[in-house]
């Protein structure tokens, strides 16, 4: 029996993780149902007509009114950068989700496009805090080896909401009118709430507070925010470009690396299809409205049942391998939609209903490329790379970066289906190609890392140029920091080593 006058009801190790990883999955569920939803009311007569967005002069209207929640998801990301330290990572999503919450009901039962708009953009804000926390939250209280399995756990979560929409949107197309401590352990200690801290690793590891493994991690995370004090960069020296006068920390790299993930996840196109995927099927392929949303139904299913294969690989393959996996599937995906549609496009071409079929496998197939690759890393990569100072913000930033290219991508997407037709997608068969060289290139791989092995490697003034480091493309973690722990540890383990693990660099050379 739980007993709840312990901290966190009695709760300890795997337990207490997963009680975290559920309430974080809770708030990706929503994040997908709200992005599955809009894509079957878009087409709907209903909703056109009652809003006046119909006809093809209102096109633009149209995607700013989709578009508009992803400015919402921008200012909800932006506002974590400071309240995400300020009020703690379980506030931050308590928050978060009432802000949405007050959105979905203004969305709900909106008779003007007014209404519809603001409903949109509060809604953004809830889910923009939510994105931005969530992921922290799961990162900062999960062992190293079930770290990146349970963020890309999370956001299968995500399509199980998107999925549970776009079900819903089928089905209702039949229907006629309108129808108290758990603060994580590295938060505590950069406030110094050392005590609470300790106690927390204990309680997730399940451990002893004396224990030498649990030792070890509370010194490494207090010499990270030692050090981070001493060396950190202000947002206000960030925006004026003197990052690089605060030597060691690599923060504007680092932040640039984060961000640069969650842009890659927009630049890959899955919005072209996420929120229009409908729109799509029938503008570029020629289905009907119900068909598109069967398909675009089976597809969510598909989706979702894909990117579980992202669960037990991003261990064991590496952030760095899913996502150049990813981009290279996706840009196979586009050249061959872009060819077929160009075909279906053409009005004498004689076998236009075989290409249309063909260009909806490729559709299909590209989400299995995004759901493996490209669905989940992204919002992991942020979590990882940043150090303990800038983790919040990181994030944040991290998920503003995604927010307003989502936006960018969901504005000119109806414009250019419109304007351009087939060769709308050219744009993202280029788009992903880019990616491979750019992630083998500059991104360093996190997996099997500790946060505070990434702190040390950056310490360390890596290259600019990641492929150039053979410790800092591999999938596994680097013999030189495991050598360091176990002689750590073995020393406390007989009372000595008193030093903090700022002298323990040399180890792995000696």
């Amino acid at each position: 029996m739980i007993d709840s006058k312990k901290p966190y009801f009695g709760l300890r190790g795997g337990w207490l993780t997963f009680w975290i990883t559920l309430a974080c999955g809770a708030d990706m569920t929503l994040y997908g149902y709200d992005q599955g939803v809009f894509s079957g009311v878009v087409i709907s007569h209903d909703f056109l007509r009652l809003h006046d967005l119909e006809g093809p002069s209102k096109t633009t209207l149209l995607g700013t009114v989709t578009a508009i929640y992803d400015v919402g998801c921008f200012l909800g990301s932006i506002s974590a950068y400071w309240l995400g330290e300020r009020l703690g990572r379980r506030n931050t999503v308590l928050l978060g989700t009432t802000v949405m919450s007050i959105g979905a009901l203004l969305q709900a039962s909106s008779y003007s496009l007014g209404q519809m708009m603001t409903g949109r953009v509060i809604a953004g804000i809830g889910n923009g805090l939510n994105t931005s926390t969530a992921p922290i939250w799961q990162v900062e209280t999960s062992k190293v080896e079930w770290r990146g399995k349970l963020v890309i756990l999370e956001n299968v979560l995500v399509l199980v909401g998107f999925s549970l929409a776009n079900w819903l949107n089928y089905g209702l197309s039949f229907a006629n009118g309108p129808i108290s401590r758990s603060f994580r352990q590295r938060w505590l200690m950069a406030h110094d709430r050392s005590v609470e801290a300790i106690q927390i690793i204990a309680d997730l590891e399940d451990k002893g507070s004396d224990d030498p493994f649990v030792q070890l991690q509370s010194s490494d995370i207090q010499y990270s925010v030692e050090y981070e004090r001493a060396n950190s960069v202000s947002f206000s020296d960030i925006i004026r470009g003197k990052g690089h006068e605060k030597a060691g920390t690599n923060t504007i790299r680092r932040l640039l690396l984060g961000m640069g993930a969650q842009a890659m996840q927009q630049f890959s196109g899955i919005n072209v299809t996420s929120y229009y995927l409908p729109t799509v099927l029938t503008k570029s392929v020629g289905l009907s409205g119900s068909l598109a949303r069967l398909l675009t139904a089976c597809n969510s299913v598909q989706y979702l049942c894909f990117s579980m294969i992202g669960i037990p690989n991003v261990e064991r393959w590496g952030r760095r391998m899913l996502l150049m996996f990813g981009a290279a599937g996706q840009c196979f995906c586009y050249i061959f939609i872009t060819a077929l549609i160009r075909y279906n496009e053409m009005p004498d071409y004689p076998h236009r209903h075989e290409v249309a079929s063909a260009a909806v496998a490729f559709f299909f197939l590209y989400y299995v490329f995004f759901g493996i690759g490209m669905q989940g890393v992204p919002w992991l990569y942020p979590t990882e790379i940043n150090s303990l100072t800038m983790r919040t913000k990181g994030a944040a930033l991290g998920a503003a970066t995604n927010w307003i290219f989502n936006f960018m991508v969901v504005e000119i997407t109806p414009i250019g289906l419109q304007n351009l037709g087939w060769r709308f997608y050219i744009i993202w068969v280029a788009l992903n190609a880019a990616m491979v060289p750019v992630i083998y290139v500059f991104y360093p791989e996190t997996a099997g890392r500790t946060l505070e092995d990434m702190d040390e490697y950056y310490r360390g003034s890596p290259p600019l140029l990641a492929c150039l480091d053979k410790d800092a493309i591999s999938s596994k973690r680097p013999e030189r920091y495991i050598r360091r722990d176990e002689h750590v540890i073995r020393a406390k383990e007989g009372g000595g080593l008193e030093e903090p693990p700022q002298h323990l660099e040399t180890i792995a050379d000696t």
